[in-house]
């Protein structure tokens, strides 16, 4: 108690992202990413008025029974168990039943928000955005699928490439239209992208998160399946005469993945690196502008920003054997950096071999 009679107020909560997703849920305010995705909805049908797409799920009966007090985890639906709504966009439209009725799966085990701010809502929202790009921009092919554990903690472990992460938006879309249940990955991103307005909060509401160890060691404790991409910012950053070589690698990821006793799941992703090929970067620029990178390429800076969207090349992604480090090491193993460096080693060994065998 304070030298008034009253508590003590509680110490400031820290903001991440720029945004508290639980605070401006319990508001009753409009999300400004869910009001800016309705309009994009509205655009797409060219003036229509439309409501945007927010399924109403049927969550199991068996968890609608469970006393509020005694919470237990929800069981996972599969697909035909979840009811779908009618689609209410021209985008929304071009999703096919089967890739609707995995989006409603997966929502069904989500309450509201989370943790991280993964909101299901924006999620519905933006699945038909990504889809299509999925779908009809870069033509996703993909295999071996059965390589992804359905259950349990993961960490897939890929390349990078091509300026900006579309390459990481149509690996969770993959994993999450390939997997039963549909898993969606949390895809951890750059501290410094946590810092740019809208962005940060966008990667939140679909589901990434900001590489911290704690986000990194939270997700995996949770059973999740996490996605990274160990070259870093220099994967999207190297010139086209380094396309398709895995620079130097990162190896937190291995940490983790000891101490939760995760499996690592090479991943292939190739096109990317052909969506923007950088002839130069120029890195002096870069420094002074606080940017990963400041490049040059056929298109930007010429044509300015819309020089940075990326060809419409042609995906594909290949998961490799997991790589279960867990079952020759105990998590002691973590904490030996000349071990930690050489499994890095030797995932990203894996992932050069499937990109190299792939793209012949």
């Amino acid at each position: 108690m304070g030298g008034n009679g009253k508590p003590p107020a509680a110490p400031p909560v820290e903001v991440a992202l720029g945004s508290n997703p639980f605070v401006d849920a319990l508001s009753g305010e409009v999300d400004p990413l869910e009001a800016w995705l309705a309009a994009l909805d509205r655009l797409a049908v060219k003036g229509e008025d439309v409501v945007p797409l927010r399924p109403q799920l049927v969550t199991p009966s068996a968890a609608a029974a469970t006393p509020a007090a005694q919470p237990t985890p929800i069981a996972e639906p599969r697909a035909p168990d979840v009811e779908l709504p009618l689609p209410q966009s021209a985008l929304a439209r071009l999703v096919g039943e089967e890739a609707n009725q995995k989006l409603a799966s997966l929502l069904g085990r989500i309450d509201g928000w989370d943790r991280f701010g993964l909101s299901r809502s924006a999620l519905a929202q933006a699945f038909p955005f990504f889809y299509a790009l999925y779908k009809l921009y870069f033509r996703v092919q993909s295999a071996d699928h059965a390589k992804i554990p359905s259950t349990g903690p993961i960490v897939l472990a890929a390349n990078h490439g091509g300026l900006l992460p579309f390459d990481g938006a149509m690996a969770v879309l993959d994993v999450l239209l390939h997997t039963e249940p549909p898993r969606l990955p949390r895809a951890i991103v750059e501290r410094w992208a946590g810092t740019l307005p809208f962005v940060n909060v966008f990667f939140a509401r679909v589901g990434q998160v900001v590489g911290t160890h704690e986000n990194f060691a939270r997700l995996l404790g949770e059973g999740e399946a996490v996605l990274v991409f160990p070259e870093g910012v220099e994967g999207i950053r190297k010139p086209i005469t380094q396309r398709y070589r895995l620079q130097h690698f990162h190896v937190g990821f291995v940490e983790h993945a000891l101490r939760a006793r995760a499996p690592i799941v090479p991943m292939a992703i190739l096109g990317s690196d052909d969506q923007a090929p950088i002839l130069f970067d120029v890195k002096p620029l870069a420094r002074l502008l606080g940017l990963p990178t400041a490049p040059i390429t056929p298109t930007f800076p010429w044509f300015g920003p819309l020089g940075l969207l990326p060809y419409p090349v042609r995906y594909r992604i290949v998961y490799g054997e997991p790589l279960c480090f867990h079952e020759r090491f105990d998590s002691e193993a973590a904490l030996d950096p000349g071990l930690v460096r050489a499994l890095a080693n030797q995932v990203r060994r894996a992932i050069q071999t499937l990109v190299d065998k792939n793209r012949a």
